[in-house]
């Protein structure tokens, strides 16, 4: 498109260089800027150019063009708006989407810039009107529609105006009432308290008093009355009358017509295809609400006015339902006006150059006006980050049939390409530790133990009352989060599972399953020590890369291969996965791109030709939030624009898609049987790939519950986590901060600071008390009791830990014994720890009677208690024979591990009075065992805090324990 400066009105020089809103009104023909103190305020009787611009990760910006056209604007301030948008366009490089607004039917997209609502006020430029003055407050009424944006429309101050479906609200001089219809919803309500709040802080200056009026209530009470006072006492409310905006859309075939000479001509074909659109010819594209004009990239800026006039005669035409036009520019189109054709391809052969914008910017350049804006600016560098905690608890199982078996943690980052692998990673969060629950799915895995792990990770969610982040992974789309957690991973060939072995029986195809004393190959790869993976590729000299590092593994030799285009940092990634590899006593054999050995290229089987170009990796992109609905299989959603935490409603679903991830947002008041199908809604929205940006089926889905969100999803809002652990539906919880004037807080302590990209930036951190870590198989606890931890040194190996796991911490648990007998102390320790030996040597069945397991939500059969041992018995009649009672507290010490909890009696415990013992006293007890502060509790203070004997407590469930004592603030 040619462009010249008569072209360019100077209202517009400048626009659209940075981020933001920019709004121009129409005046006598021309547009002029609004101040941005007015930003938000329309008149009726005025028509209003809007630019958003987005700043893109990429670099570049994206701009969208509203033009608004008030209820009583005149037809010539509507059309000028129409070409000046059509100019605005061609200032910014002709790429900018276009979307046509008229007051009452505006798009959602256009009032999400606005948030919560805008409220057109009487007057105008040109109109006649008299723009409004402040005079003494008139009360109004207004009807408020939407459940992810706000339609609001000033109604008759009468009582017809008022039916049962919708929400009004009444602003009187000092009180603003929300009168809630029985047919309306819960998010319609919370919405409209977004409106009752604006009308606040706008019309009163924050300063007036809230009502909530339910529909139904009559006089119930006082605000009650006093609402339908205003009306001159209650009455029945009349039957709603329909109107033109209340009718459903009739259903209309969508027509393409060509513009020639500023007159439509049908296109006739069989079909729509994105052949149909010629690049030097504009088109409209009538679908009955929705209207397109498209304008192929080699038109002129007169052709563009002529097709836009076009569209407006169009849709001022006789019987014509209410219609939104929207232009797009070829090689720009939206993915609503891509969906409208029965094909389209991924990618077109349209060369779209930057010569257009880069003339713009030389026009005005020349002019003295800053146009870094109008040029693409360098795409945002940044290093990938994890947003979780790396000190956390790891936890590894592979799936064998139905079953999942426990992986040491030294072989917790050796994963097998034929095996399915559950993961269960506790960190650090607020008040209590945060759990993400994962399966991996190896790319040559058998469909069985594929949905096997998810059953089984079904369970463990719902063990732990559906709390932890549920995350689907498939091989090679595995997020940094992922890598983090495991810091180093290395994918096998073949597997070990029953699955894969019987796949392999049963098609008769080698096992290629990985062999130390065989010949392996690992591609090394990845951006730094958080991020690193080794995979095992076919053993052969064309599997080499120059983009990459190699290690050849076989019985006695280690080739380590350093491709020409890598980078230092890259052959840093060798040496960190060589141990995961190799064998330990053999040294490994550099070897250089281009001066290989005989023997190596030997093990490949000869030399041939590689290729140089790295693997490509989907990059993050900017996110879309989409509330969804899912019924019989059916999936519908609906993007949320400039979404913010306001939008997440908890009755309600969502899905945020980043491109290269998916996020499932369940809230807390979603029944039971549709959060169950979040993982179907995340894979189902990737099948549809709904924005047309050809989704991988395999990106990674997260379930996140409500209250529940990890700082890897937070990242995406400006959060507030007081928010997501409020009580109540959507609107209650809005009521609340609505009427508090703020937002609400929670007494709890925020979450500790985090150096996402390795170990904790919390100094001292072996002085913290750590939170127990549940497991849907076993108890443990983080900070065990010197003996315990002296006799956990026995069974583990400490060279085999895994880096994410802090080693465990020593801490005194209780005061000072009172005991002046060491010598049978010592002895009375030994016997105890020998019993707990011996119960770590018995077969499964008599282990898993002694160690607790997490409560699960499904009950199971009890089983018999294991008899009491030689040992135990020796202890007791020691205790007897001595009369001891620091024997007795002793061996509840070492049986820290194997007991959640028994009652013990007041003497031989130092005794401390409540007030010191909450987590929140000013005067805090120090040097005793944080995790069992009720037991320094008296017998007495015990009975009047808890209602009941130490006895009775340690006889209930654990979760009850613990949700006295956060009663108390004794957690």
């Amino acid at each position: 498109m040619a462009v010249s400066m008569r072209d360019l009105d100077p209202a517009f020089q400048g626009a659209g260089q940075k981020a933001g809103l920019e709004i121009w009104r129409i005046e006598n023909f021309n547009p002029v800027p609004v101040p941005k103190s007015s930003y938000g305020k329309f008149f009726t009787g005025d028509s209003y150019i809007v630019l958003k611009t987005t700043s893109l990760k990429s670099g570049a910006l994206r701009h969208d063009i509203h033009y608004w056209l008030g209820r009583d604007t005149t037809q010539d301030e509507s059309g000028t708006a129409a070409i000046k948008t059509i100019e605005l366009d061609a200032a910014l490089g002709g790429r900018a989407v276009q979307y046509r607004e008229v007051q009452g039917q505006e798009t959602e997209k256009f009032l999400s810039c606005f948030k919560p609502c805008i409220i057109p006020q009487e007057g105008g430029f040109s109109s006649g009107f008299k723009h409004a003055e402040a005079e003494e407050h008139k009360t109004r009424l207004f009807v408020c529609k939407g459940k992810r944006v706000v339609h609001v429309k000033e109604v008759p101050f009468s009582r017809s105006s008022l039916n049962h479906d919708d929400i009004f609200v009444l602003d009187t001089k000092s009180k603003i009432f929300q009168f809630n219809g029985s047919n309306s919803s819960i998010q319609e309500r919370a919405k409209a308290l977004e409106v009752v709040q604006y009308v606040k802080d706008t019309y009163h200056n924050g300063k007036c008093e809230i009502a909530a009026i339910e529909d139904g209530k009559l006089m119930a009470d006082s605000e009650t009355g006093e609402f339908w006072g205003f009306f001159g006492g209650f009455a029945p409310l009349p039957r709603k009358t329909s109107s033109d905006e209340d009718k459903p859309l009739d259903s209309h075939s969508t027509k393409l017509f060509g513009i020639e000479k500023g007159q439509l001509e049908p296109v006739d074909a069989g079909s729509l295809t994105r052949d149909l659109l010629e690049t030097h010819k504009c088109y409209i594209l009538d679908g009955g609400f929705e209207v397109f004009v498209w304008m192929g990239r080699n038109t002129s800026l007169d052709d563009r006015k002529k097709a836009t006039a076009a569209a407006e005669k169009l849709v001022h035409g006789p019987d014509r339902p209410r219609s939104q036009i929207t232009c797009v520019i070829e090689g720009f189109e939206t993915a609503t006006f891509r969906s409208k054709f029965d094909s389209w391809p991924q990618v077109t052969n349209v060369v779209v150059s930057e010569d257009g914008r880069g003339k713009v910017a030389a026009l005005l350049k020349r002019q003295g006006v800053n146009v870094k804006g109008l040029l693409k600016a360098d795409p945002v560098k940044e290093e990938p980050q994890p947003y979780i905690d790396c000190t956390g608890n790891l936890q590894v199982w592979r799936v064998s049939g139905n079953e999942k078996i426990l992986i040491p943690a030294s072989d917790q980052s050796k994963f097998y390409s034929g095996d399915c692998y559950i993961f269960q990673y506790s960190y650090p969060g607020d008040d209590r530790d945060e759990y993400l629950i994962g399966t991996w799915f190896g790319k040559q895995s058998v469909e069985e133990e594929r949905a096997s792990a998810l059953s089984l990770v079904n369970k463990m969610v719902e063990s732990l009352k559906f709390l932890p982040v549920q995350a689907r992974i498939y091989e090679g789309s595995e997020p940094i989060q992922f890598h983090s957690i495991f810091q180093g991973f290395v994918v096998f060939k073949g597997g070990l599972s029953k699955g894969y072995k019987n796949y392999v029986a049963e098609k008769e195809i080698q096992d290629e399953t990985y062999q130390e004393d065989g010949i392996a190959l690992f591609r090394v790869q990845g951006s730094g020590p958080e991020n690193m993976q080794a995979i095992q590729v076919d053993p052969v000299a064309s599997s080499l890369n120059s983009s990459y590092c190699y290690i050849l593994n076989s019985s006695s030799t280690v080739f380590t291969w350093t491709g020409s285009l890598t980078s230092s940092d890259n052959q840093e990634l060798v040496e960190r996965l060589l141990d995961l590899i190799k064998q330990p006593n053999v040294q490994s054999r550099p070897q250089k791109e281009g001066t290989e050995s005989e023997q190596f290229w030997n093990l490949l089987g000869g030399k041939s030709e590689y290729p140089s170009q790295k693997i490509a990796r989907d990059a993050e992109s900017d996110p879309h939030l989409f509330s969804c609905t899912f019924s019989r299989g059916n999936l519908k959603v609906v993007e949320v624009h400039n979404f913010d935490q306001d939008d997440l409603m908890t009755e309600d679903m969502y899905i945020l898609d980043n491109h290269s991830e998916i996020f499932v947002w369940v809230g807390q008041q979603v029944d039971s049987r549709s959060r169950l199908q979040a993982l179907t809604i995340g894979e189902k929205f990737l099948e549809h790939d709904f924005l047309l940006e050809n989704l991988s089926s395999k990106a990674p889905v997260y379930i996140i519950t409500e209250g529940s969100e990890p700082p890897f999803f937070t990242r995406f809002f400006t959060w507030d986590s007081a928010k997501s652990s409020m009580h109540g539906n959507s609107f209650q919880r809005k009521l609340t901060i609505v009427k508090s004037g703020g937002t609400p807080t929670v007494d709890k302590p925020k979450r500790r600071p985090v150096a996402y990209g390795g170990r904790s930036a919390v100094p001292d951190k072996s002085q913290r008390s750590r939170s127990m870590s549940f497991s849907p198989e076993r108890v443990r606890v983080r900070g065990r009791s010197p003996a315990f931890n002296a006799l956990a040194a026995n069974f583990e190996n400490p060279n085999a830990r895994n880096l994410s796991t802090p080693p465990p911490m020593n801490r005194k648990i209780f005061p000072k014994l009172i005991s002046s007998d060491s010598a049978k102390l010592s002895v009375a320790k030994s016997s105890t720890l020998a019993a707990l030996s011996a119960s770590f040597e018995r077969p499964p069945p008599a282990r898993e009677a002694i160690i607790p397991r997490s409560i699960k939500v499904t009950p199971e059969p009890t089983k018999p208690k294991p008899e009491t041992s030689n040992n135990d018995k020796e202890i007791k009649d020691k205790e007897k024979e001595n009369n001891s009672v620091p024997v007795r507290i002793e061996t509840l010490t070492i049986q820290e591990d194997v007991k959640e909890g028994e009652a013990e009696d007041d003497e031989g415990l130092t005794i401390y009075p409540y007030e010191r013992l909450k987590t929140t006293s000013a005067d805090p007890i120090s040097d005793i065992d944080v995790t069992k502060r009720e037991t320094y509790l008296s017998s007495e203070e015990f009975r009047e805090k808890f209602g009941m004997t130490k006895d009775a407590f340690y006889k209930l469930p654990k979760w009850k324990q613990n949700k006295h004592k956060m009663a108390l603030q004794l957690f």
